[in-house]
């Protein structure tokens, strides 16, 4: 019996990768499947690039990137429509996430000189006859693993800021969007077609294996949480240095003093942008007692406006087929442990839409509370003070983000978020502030994109020391007297044995 193709799964046919829309069916594009061969051959080009790249220096790159922004800004309606298409997100967040994209690599190439370029650091007392120089240079050829949830924004947040810092990059799409991956690849090639600086591999998760053991010299990974941790497995048999960006279960806190307006809007956004599939997006909320109930009406009348559909439509369909099941179990789980929908419900799965479900008294430990959930769906739960409810927040292996409503107290709440980003009166906002790093703790991952901590990971730091004088107190000779250690040892007592 010849088997029924899902829209929106990725298939192979004739060693092409076919990427479908999730909504429709039609196809967004065919790209050759990578072998372990293709891909060692394709990380020596990037190789063979990477000293031309690192060589135009951080003024030549800046030029060739603002090309690039310059590109993608010009061309935002074009990227746009196939992001619709091949993912199924609606074309307004589509713009959003290109927009916000465009920041990145616009920040990342002005910025590259400040953070990265050569610098002298000052010299301790001890070694006062030393001057010290700090610089950061290219590891040399990055491997970027993207997620198809946002397939412009996430690897355009590693691969604009490993390209700035003088990385040549190979970027493994996700089998989702493979179609967007290449567009990428394409119009970097516009602007710079001297060398293969960016260049892609196609394929699914083995693809992504041999490039962790192709010899890049480091990776960068945005996916799951138990993907991440076999991208750290490959990774480690070569001691290859490596970035996860896991998953998420963010929390909102709402104290007591917040705008519950405010709140209500940025609680049902952070929730259902994207159909709800966003690593940071907000999948617990926690309303103090005085504010629950009042709130809680505020969500389900915003949450209740929005429309589903493939065109049009604020919420676009699953993009990931299978993640059907997870969304629908959770839902039944918490139905099925004394939880209430407010809005949605059992029937809300719909595929490949899921409507808006906003849940309430769901247990602590349901799988809608503990689990990356990745879709359309929001728990509510009340508590006494916003003191529990931090503690709630961070009972999760979890660290991505967060957010805090409220006035008083709300930055020290966020502040006693265990996340690697909180924001306050808004959600998700620290996505967009290219000035920031962007990164999480626990389950989330480790390392930072985005901002001066971005530029610096995809670097590695070097140290110069130059001798300026003779040595008054000689330690690092064999010619050093018994006379030159007893002032050495008088010395440091005087300056630290106070």
């Amino acid at each position: 019996m010849t088997a029924v193709h899902v829209p929106g799964t990725p298939i192979i046919e004739d060693g092409r990768l076919v990427s479908t829309s999730p909504a429709t069916g039609a196809e967004a594009g065919r790209f050759p499947v990578a072998s372990v061969a293709d891909v060692e051959a394709t990380v020596a080009r990037a190789r063979a690039a990477a000293p031309w790249w690192a060589g135009l220096g951080f003024t030549g790159r800046r030029e060739r990137l603002l090309r690039w922004r310059a590109l993608l800004a010009k061309r935002i309606e074009e990227l746009a429509e196939l992001v619709h298409v091949e993912g199924g997100k609606p074309i307004a967040d589509a713009i959003v996430e290109i927009v916000t994209a465009i920041e990145h690599v616009d920040w990342a190439a002005r910025n590259a000189r400040r953070v990265l370029g050569p610098r002298r650091v000052r010299s301790r007392l001890v070694l006062a006859e030393f001057s010290a120089h700090l610089e950061y240079q290219p590891h040399g050829v990055v491997g970027v693993i993207g997620p198809w949830n946002y397939p412009v924004f996430t690897p355009i947040g590693s691969v604009a800021y490993a390209l700035a810092a003088g990385n040549s990059v190979v970027l493994k799409p996700s089998e989702y969007t493979p179609a967007v991956g290449q567009w990428l690849v394409d119009t970097f090639a516009e602007v710079v077609d001297e060398q293969p600086v960016l260049s892609a591999v196609h394929g699914l998760g083995d693809v992504g294996a041999a490039l962790c053991r192709s010899g890049v010299d480091k990776v960068a990974f945005t996916g799951s949480t138990a993907t991440g941790r076999k991208v750290m497995a490959a990774c480690a048999e070569s001691l290859t240095p490596v970035l996860i960006e896991a998953g998420g279960k963010d929390a909102m806190i709402v104290d007591a003093d917040a705008d519950l307006d405010a709140a209500a809007d940025a609680a049902v956004w952070g929730a259902l942008t994207n159909a709800g599939q966003t690593c940071i997006g907000i999948e617990r909320v926690y309303a103090v007692e005085p504010v629950f109930d009042a709130f809680v009406d505020k969500v389900v009348q915003r949450a209740g406006r929005l429309t589903v559909g493939a065109d049009g439509a604020d919420i676009g369909p699953i993009t990931m087929p299978s993640q059907l099941d997870v969304i629908r179990r959770h839902i039944d789980d918490a139905l099925a442990r004394g939880g209430r929908a407010v809005l949605g419900g059992a029937e809300a799965v719909q595929p490949p839409y899921v409507r808006p479900t906003v849940l309430v008294d769901v247990p602590e430990d349901s799988a809608a509370v503990r689990e990356e959930t990745f879709g359309p769906t929001l728990t509510i739960n009340r508590v006494r003070d916003a003191d529990e409810a931090v503690t709630l927040a961070n009972a999760l292996s979890y660290g991505l983000g967060g957010s805090v409503f409220g006035r008083r107290r709300a930055v020290a709440v966020a502040r006693r978020l265990r996340s690697g980003m909180a924001s306050v009166n808004s959600a998700l906002t620290f996505a967009g502030m290219s000035t920031l790093p962007f990164g999480g703790v626990g389950d989330s991952g480790f390392g930072r994109i985005h901002g001066e901590d971005g530029l610096r990971e995809f670097a590695r730091a070097k140290a110069i020391t130059r001798r300026r004088a003779r040595s008054l107190l000689p330690a690092m000779t064999f010619d050093r007297t018994d006379a030159d250690v007893a002032r050495l040892v008088k010395v440091v007592r005087m300056m630290y044995g106070r």
